[in-house]
């Protein structure tokens, strides 16, 4: 649940340096970094940059938590009511919040980051400028037909998600690699980007 605080506009790998901090100093919990003052715990975020945002939206987000009954309680509430909690937490946005859900209460959640974005719309998929809530609705809608059950679901989600951000992260990057696109055969870009004299190269 940090972690999906912190990777907002920032590499995992610099989120992974915060945790550590965090982890060395003993307070990768939310009672603790609820009591850090935020002075503090930015100096410990700071190779996840944005650090004294972070720091108050991390701690808003450990007081709620901790206030909430933390993760046996909030385990209680059916996803619909859990989302809507969460998005009440100053800091805590639409992605944040489905990382949240998927990754940590294992909800059927799919979550919608610029990756996702990039390459579905470089696919011809969608258009990429789709409101976050339409988008994340044609996702759910489409792959939760091919799963009925709520674990084989959210296991689906978390796979997709994952080979998303892969692909992305390795291959279709800001600048892609298509000549070692498993997908460039069916993407309507790769003529766009990989054009022996494109400007875009």
């Amino acid at each position: 649940m940090a972690g999906a605080v912190l990777t907002q506009n920032t590499a995992w790998t610099n989120v992974e340096k915060a945790i550590t901090n965090l982890k060395a100093q003993h307070h990768l919990d939310a009672a603790r970094i609820a009591a850090t003052p935020p002075e503090t715990l930015a100096e410990w975020l700071k190779p996840s940059g944005y650090f004294n945002i972070k720091a108050r939206r991390l701690r808003n987000f450990c007081v709620w938590y901790v206030a909430q009954g933390e993760l046996k309680s909030l385990s209680k509430l059916d996803t619909t009511t859990l989302r809507h909690a969460l998005l009440s937490v100053n800091g805590i946005g639409p992605e944040t919040a489905d990382d949240i859900l998927l990754y940590a209460f294992h909800r059927p959640v799919f979550v919608i980051d610029a990756y996702t974005r990039r390459l579905f719309s470089r696919l011809g998929l969608v258009r990429g400028d789709e409101g976050y809530e339409a988008l994340r609705h044609t996702f759910e809608t489409a792959l939760s037909g091919a799963k009925s059950h709520p674990v084989a679901v959210v296991r689906l989600f978390n796979e997709y998600h994952a080979l998303i951000v892969s692909h992305a992260k390795n291959v279709c990057r800001k600048r892609p690699l298509c000549a070692g696109c498993c997908l460039a055969h069916v993407c309507p870009s790769g003529d766009t980007w990989c054009a022996p004299n494109s400007t875009l190269q």
